[in-house]
This record gives C-alpha cells, structure tokens and sequence, in this order.
C-alpha cells in the first residue's frame, strides 16, 4: 500500500476534491485497489458547499423535498437544500423547506428510520446522496427504505461513483471511475489480489480506513 495520498480536484470545481491511495483494500461489498478519501468535502464547509454546488445543477426541474443523506453526507446535504431552495422564477423548488434524514441500520442491517423522522420520507419526494458508490448495493438498500416508508426517489447522487445507473436511476456524481487514474473494483470472490495471495491493507468504509 503506497502510504501517501495524491490529490485529485473537479475538473468541474477545483474545491471538489478527494485524496487516493493505492492497494489493496477491502469494502462492505467488493475490493478495490484505491481507497478514495472524501473527508474533505464531507467535513470541510467551504468544500461541501462548493460539491454542493455542483450535484445540485443535475435538479433544475426536479422537486425534491427530503435529502436522505448516506454516509456522512449530511453537510453536504444542508448546502444543496440551501441551493435547491434559493428564491428564483424558474426554480422548482423555490422557497422550500427541504428534509434532511440520515437512516440507521438495525441489528440484521436493515436501514431504517425513527417515529419521527418517517413523516419526512411519508408522500415526499427523496433525493438519495451517498459519498461512495462501489457496487450500488447500499443504494438499492436506500431505495427500498424509501419505498416502505412510501416516499419516492427522485435522484442518486453522489460524491464518488464507479456505476452509471442504480436500479435505473442515473447517478450524478462529481468523481467517476474514470476520473481516478487505474481505479479497480471487483467482487470479492472474483479479486485478483486475493487470488495472488496479495494481502489486504485496510479495510475501508464511509468513515474512512484501518489498516491491517
């Protein structure tokens, strides 16, 4: 595992940036040879903002009413409801007061959501934003709370994507596989690290990585 993080800005909006480092590592769901570092645009107001900034051009016409925000994603989520709801003619969702949830999980990883917060999902319009997408299997997840909450999704976004499409939603992102230079990902039983007997360097999540 290289042990220094190269930076890597929006070709977009240079305050849109991640950090990459190169390995072997494992996720909840695949194995990636690239752990790709968010924290500056989750954590960082200036940089939220400006990510915020971005994602939310993809929903000119779209109404949103409820931010799910996956992942730590919830600063970032409070800047695009700022910009979804700024006054303006041709603004859809001019004056709203926009939601913003983040879900849990239960004790079989169910993801689920409070008495009190179930309102916010209840009718509404949710636009689902999570910091990494790998394989689309935490956004299915996502998708199906909503739906049993009997909200609709209307939008995927998110900070990273290495998929296009999720359950035929298009997901809007800042960074794509193709923006990371040799970014890998593979399913566990098919990684051809394991299959070398590379060992794994850390195990990485949305909250970051631990080295092994």
């Amino acid at each position: 595992m290289e042990t220094t993080f190269k930076d890597i800005r929006s070709k977009r909006n240079p305050k849109s940036r991640v950090k990459v480092m190169y390995g072997h590592f494992a996720t909840p769901h695949s194995h990636v040879n690239t752990y790709i570092d968010v924290s500056t645009v989750k954590c960082r107001h200036n940089n939220a903002r400006e990510t915020a900034r971005e994602l939310v051009k993809d929903y000119a016409e779209t109404m949103v009413e409820t931010i799910l925000a996956l992942e730590g994603t919830e600063v970032i989520a409070a800047f695009m409801a700022e910009e979804l709801s700024q006054n303006g003619i041709m603004n859809i969702n001019n004056g709203s007061n926009i939601s913003i949830i983040a879900p849990e999980f239960n004790q079989i990883r169910q993801m689920i959501l409070r008495d009190n917060t179930q309102r916010m999902v209840l009718g509404k319009q949710v636009l689902i934003l999570a910091s990494s997408v790998t394989t689309g299997k935490t956004i299915r997840t996502a998708m199906n709370c909503v739906s049993y909450y009997g909200g609709r999704v209307c939008g995927v976004s998110s900070i990273f994507s290495s998929v296009d499409q999720v359950a035929g939603f298009p997901v809007h992102c800042i960074f794509s596989d193709k923006d990371i230079p040799g970014y890998e990902a593979y399913v566990n039983e098919e990684c051809p690290y394991c299959k070398q007997g590379v060992k794994i360097d850390a195990l990485v999540n949305s909250f970051g990585y631990s080295k092994l």
